[in-house]
């Protein structure tokens, strides 16, 4: 009796955190805003600015294998091998937290974090930790690692108010997500931990740093030629002026879709 009783009240909580979430629909619509977006705007009505997302949805093969290599690289590299949880990150994770008294080193997956951009508010607790966990579980078993990869590099930040790959490239490089080079893909995988922070031009030594190290990286698992990167120091040139306003974005038609 007290086991029907623990599963009926598992089951009635699995519905409470999955009831407002049409993961099924992933399969074939894409979205066209996300909890994250919607919260960038709320955030820029409160702070009585303008803020409209540019989002242009393209399908993973339209998108350069060097972006899709550099952020593998950077945000999830067993991402293939896992089913939504890298426990040895989890591990490091943990130990991070402990060592500094708060929730401060992440750990998530590529996954992990698409269900978050996706369907959750940012701040921590653990009734969102238990949404996340479960979503991330559905999405697995509901969508492929492609589609998955797929969704995350066209909705994932990539600085105010830009969001996915065909956006950031034509925002920071001026050219379809399609055309990065391997420098220009490490550059932008390189903020992804903190998109509104950092810059991909950044010529501080801390980004730098992590460029040569992605890099490198790339090099290794033999998806950039050797034996050269940018310039030694690690920067990356930008050839066009800061100041000039970013060419727009399309927004993606209503129900596109999905890339099989």
């Amino acid at each position: 009796m007290i086991k029907r009783l623990f599963r009926v009240a598992l089951a009635g909580f699995l519905i409470y955190l999955l009831w407002p979430y049409n993961v099924l629909e992933l399969k074939h619509h894409n979205p066209r805003t996300t909890a994250l977006m919607e919260l960038r705007k709320k955030e820029a009505r409160a702070a009585h600015r303008k803020l409209k997302p540019e989002l242009a949805w393209i399908r993973l093969g339209q998108i350069s294998p060097n972006l899709v290599h550099a952020v593998f690289l950077a945000e999830d590299d067993t991402f293939y091998r896992h089913h939504g949880f890298d426990f040895e990150q989890i591990q490091i994770a943990l130990a991070e937290d402990l060592q500094k008294q708060k929730y401060a080193y992440g750990g998530s997956t590529i996954t992990q974090q698409l269900a978050r951009s996706l369907y959750l508010q940012p701040r921590k607790s653990i009734l969102r930790k238990a949404k996340e966990a479960v979503l991330t579980v559905y999405l697995e078993l509901t969508l492929t690692k492609r589609r998955i990869l797929e969704l995350y590099l066209n909705l994932v930040e990539w600085g105010p108010g830009i969001f996915g790959a065909q956006a950031a490239s034509q925002y920071y490089f001026r050219k379809p997500a399609s055309e990065l080079t391997p420098d220009e893909a490490v550059a932008l995988a390189s903020i992804l931990p903190s998109p509104r922070r950092w810059s991909p031009f950044s010529e501080k030594a801390f980004m730098a740093r992590r460029r040569v190290q992605l890099m490198e990286r790339m090099q290794r698992a033999g998806y950039a030629p050797l034996p050269e990167y940018i310039p030694a120091a690690g920067t990356v040139s930008n050839p066009f002026d800061p100041d000039v306003p970013p060419v727009p974005a399309d927004p993606p038609p209503p129900d596109a879709p999905a890339n099989p």
